[in-house]
């Protein structure tokens, strides 16, 4: 190997070891505004169209939560990478590719409809496994964005609730994206206060322990408004590399 690709290989390792100590750092700074205890908040580490070599060097640095939006990235990945990583589906996931994920997504955080959740609990009855999912919540109301309307969540929580092999723990959002991460912070505030309400409802078979909310841009500010989830992929890896033609 010649001296520049060893040069190289360091500068990446060093810049993802740098940008993890970084978020890892500005998340206690944000949990100690919010009196909260940084034990309550886990960094997943999104890292779609990014190589198996770069998340190896987050595994090294510590990272055990990696979330993918494809369901195809997720599995190669998986397999390819050591068993004790919790895996998170973070993305639009269809019904079709439901039964490559039940089994190896210790979360899946994009349940927005009840066919969705129909088609998790069927695969997991099939494989004799529990399923843990989030109810994707579209908490600005963005017509580009998957998620339930705030108004029908409580009603899909219900449903999916009585289904079998699966178990709601908390909520998801993706904010909108904005200069000033200050502006998501309505979003954010809503979304808590949508599963404060829903948990006081004690419906059985629900957990709203789980707040998944706040990305690279904004993840400080999602976690003084409660996220237990955030989910960085360009603050830790970089800007993503996409093929020259994407969907």
């Amino acid at each position: 190997m010649k001296n520049a690709e060893i040069s190289n290989i360091g500068k990446k390792q060093d810049f993802i070891s740098q940008n993890l100590d970084f978020v890892n750092q500005n998340i206690t700074k944000a949990c100690e505004k919010a009196g909260r205890g940084a034990e309550d908040v886990t960094l997943i580490a999104v890292s779609k169209t990014k190589p198996v070599s770069m998340l190896k060097e987050a595994y090294k640095h510590g990272c055990r939560a990696f979330g993918e939006n494809k369901v195809q990235e997720l599995v190669e990945k998986y397999e390819e990478m050591p068993k004790d990583i919790q895996w998170h589906m973070i993305g639009h996931l269809q019904r079709n590719k439901v039964k490559y994920v039940v089994g190896k997504a210790a979360l899946i955080h994009s349940v927005d409809t009840l066919k969705l959740a129909e088609e998790i609990s069927r695969e997991a009855v099939k494989k004799q496994t529990e399923v843990s999912i989030l109810i994707e919540v579209n908490i600005a109301g963005e017509e580009s964005k998957y998620g339930v309307a705030m108004a029908e969540t409580e009603k899909l929580v219900r449903e999916a609730a009585l289904l079998p092999g699966i178990h709601i723990k908390g909520l998801m959002t993706i904010a909108p994206y904005v200069e000033e991460p200050e502006e998501n912070r309505q979003y954010f505030a809503l979304l808590r206060q949508l599963s404060v309400d829903i948990k006081q409802k004690n419906i059985d078979n629900v957990n709203m322990n789980v707040l998944s909310m706040g990305m690279t841009g904004d993840y400080m500010v999602a976690i003084e408004e409660g996220a237990t989830y955030v989910r960085v992929g360009t603050g830790i890896f970089g800007e993503r590399q996409y093929p020259a033609q994407r969907e």
